[in-house]
């Protein structure tokens, strides 16, 4: 992944491709709507309009181990706020939820892209912030903040 810095002090990182999938119904002891994503890694992104944390709670463990998704998944509810504005919760495979994540930016602005709810470019609103998702030919373009938290040093 190519990554620039801007003046502004936000990173520009080029992700490549996206891959949408078609949509589809899993039982996770209640029927889920989904469609999955590959951004490189596995995503399935849920529309759920109004969606909050006890959503994300239940409905991320019972998909990332879903028996559709043998390797696991990361998990997006999504809502679409406008055209240009998409709100993201996510659950990480293997790390649970999360307040931010690249690729889940890139695979739920994908899909809402994909499914019309949404058009490039789409801000993507998640609790740790926000990031920009851009497409072009299918590739996906992803712009947001950067800033070092921590510097370490080793002797090795």
């Amino acid at each position: 992944i190519q990554v620039r810095m801007l003046a502004d002090g936000r990173a520009v990182s080029e992700l490549g491709e996206v891959v949408v999938g078609p949509a589809e119904v899993v039982d996770a002891g209640e029927p889920v709507a989904l469609t999955t994503a590959s951004v490189g890694n596995p995503h399935a992104v849920v529309r759920l309009d109004g969606a909050g944390r006890d959503d994300l709670l239940r409905l991320g463990p019972l998909l990332e181990a879903h028996e559709r998704f043998p390797r696991r998944t990361n998990v997006q509810l999504v809502e679409p706020l406008s055209l240009h504005h998409l709100r993201v919760l996510v659950w990480e495979r293997g790390a649970g939820e999360t307040s931010s994540s690249g690729s889940s930016s890139a695979a739920a602005a994908a899909v809402a892209v994909a499914r019309g709810w949404c058009e490039s470019p789409v801000t993507v609103h998640l609790p740790g912030g926000e990031l920009e998702v851009s497409f072009a030919g299918g590739n996906a373009t992803l712009t947001g903040p950067a800033a070092q938290l921590d510097r370490g040093e080793t002797d090795i």
